[in-house]
């Protein structure tokens, strides 16, 4: 990007990398992920990671944790790592697990044995052999997998209740809202019938060593509800990556464009700024299109006189960003567009200024909604305004909770009008802080006069037309 105002508005901000092997020197990122040195790299940092499980084991008391990675894909595609055990280890590799003992803190990370024929084809793998696991991740003892049913056997002996987790694994794009009910789908096809991986690790625990298995999926939720540091600061790098790749896109757009496009053109742009790959599937919604809440087609042209609602957000050092503007695709918004996009953004303003320790999440959605429904537009409604964001895009987490400072969340209001075709959503990430909120998406415009200018301007997409 060129602009010389974005780059002030949307600079980079200096975070400190994870411990690296060899290597513990600050650096400027967009991504810890994408340091470039091509480093293994321990998620968010050992202390990071060593801190979740400590505070597991305390909520937990007693037993044995029982986490095993995600296997290597059966597709062609970079591997992605389940988010519960990511969150535990912060291993982004294949064919792992983890055994811990919550009373002593005995903690044994099993690693494959080593595959010279596999690095060749595949690259590094983590695997039982190398030296540099053990201090990258903070994990003192480290065995091969083939030695984990042994080794669980000793622990589930001392301390007979095994504590798993029954979240539904997801990786990259995943979410539990979309991979639960597949699941339970996947075991009541009367053709098909299979247990979901953790279903079926819960009932080889049982049957393998007679113990108790306990899901620890609340303690896990609660801990995950609340942000640490490192965690917000990777919200944050998603948010400016969303942010600036939202801005693009105003940018780019006109008459004639398709909507594949634009997600196309912000995927790249995701992507320079340090992404590991899409939240969630991209939403680029036009005329008509923008009134279908999870639209995914994006194989239609935009036309004159039609809104483009774009709801597309990237997923930074496995945290992500979920973000939603609407504008006009030629840059000008007539009447009605203009009524119902002031409407929405003031009922997200109400939202926003809602947004503080102690309030709970329906109260802010209160907030939204009485703003659009004052105006006579609540027939317009589809959706809540608020979900919790993090390592999912409708991130886990007990919605009756009073927020506190770390909770992170989206508002986005929207209105919906058949008749006209005209879909209006506003969504930003919030962050609460002692005393209220903070938008970590705040980089993208949310005035009229604003994304106006914005659409007006050139784009990538103007510069590449014009060769």
């Amino acid at each position: 990007m060129t602009s010389a105002s974005l780059t002030v508005l949307l600079s980079a901000a200096l975070f400190l990398a994870p411990a690296r092997a060899g290597e513990t020197k600050p650096q400027e990122l967009k991504s810890l992920e994408f340091a470039g040195d091509g480093k293994p790299i321990c998620g968010l940092g050992a202390a990071f990671h060593s801190g979740r499980r400590a505070a597991l084991r305390k909520a937990l008391g007693e037993g044995v944790v029982v986490v095993r990675g995600l296997p290597d894909s059966r597709d062609y595609v970079k591997f992605a790592q389940d988010k519960t055990f990511w969150y535990l280890t912060g291993v982004e590799s294949p064919g792992v697990s983890l055994l811990m003992d919550c009373k002593s803190g005995r903690e044994i990370l099993l690693l494959p044995d080593p595959n010279k024929m596999s690095e060749r084809w595949e690259g590094e793998m983590w695997d039982a052999g190398d030296a540099w696991v053990k201090q990258l991740t903070g994990i003192a003892e480290v065995a091969p997998t083939r030695d984990f049913e042994k080794l669980a056997g000793e622990l589930l002996k001392a301390a007979p209740k095994a504590w798993v987790s029954m979240h539904p694994n997801v990786g990259l794009s995943g979410c539990y809202d979309r991979a639960a009910p597949y699941d339970q789908r996947i075991a009541k096809d009367p053709f098909d019938g299979r247990a979901s991986r953790e279903q079926a690790l819960k009932d080889a625990l049982a049957a393998k060593f007679g113990v108790e298995v306990l899901d620890m999926r609340e303690q896990l939720n609660e801990l995950r509800r609340v942000k640490t540091p490192e965690e917000i600061a990777a919200c944050e790098r998603a948010s400016r990556a969303g942010a600036v790749a939202m801005v693009e896109a105003m940018r780019s757009t006109r008459p004639g464009l398709g909507e594949w496009e634009i997600d196309s053109l912000m995927t790249w742009i995701q992507r320079t700024e340090g992404a590991s790959g899409a939240s969630y599937q991209p939403i680029c919604g036009s005329g008509a299109n923008s009134l279908v809440l999870h639209y995914s087609a994006s194989n239609r042209r935009m036309l004159d006189g039609e809104v483009l609602l774009v709801d597309y957000g990237p997923e930074v050092d496995h945290y992500i960003c979920d973000i939603t503007r609407t504008w006009p695709v030629n840059g000008k918004f007539s009447a009605r567009q203009a009524e119902l996009y002031d409407a929405v953004l003031a009922a997200q303003q109400a939202g926003i200024a809602a947004a503080k320790p102690g309030v709970k999440m329906r109260d802010v959605n209160a907030a939204c909604d009485k703003v659009l429904k004052d105006r006579g537009l609540g027939g317009f409604i589809r959706h809540g305004a608020c979900h919790y964001v993090g390592m999912e895009v409708h991130d886990v987490g007990a919605q009756n909770k009073e927020l506190e400072p770390g909770v992170v969340f989206t508002i986005e209001p929207g209105l919906y009008e058949e008749e006209t075709g005209i879909g209006i959503r506003i969504e930003d990430v919030v962050l609460i802080t002692a005393d209220g909120c903070r938008v970590l998406t705040a980089g993208a415009p949310r005035e009229r006069a604003e994304i106006e200018a914005l659409v007006a301007s050139e784009g990538v997409l103007d510069r590449l037309g014009s060769r």
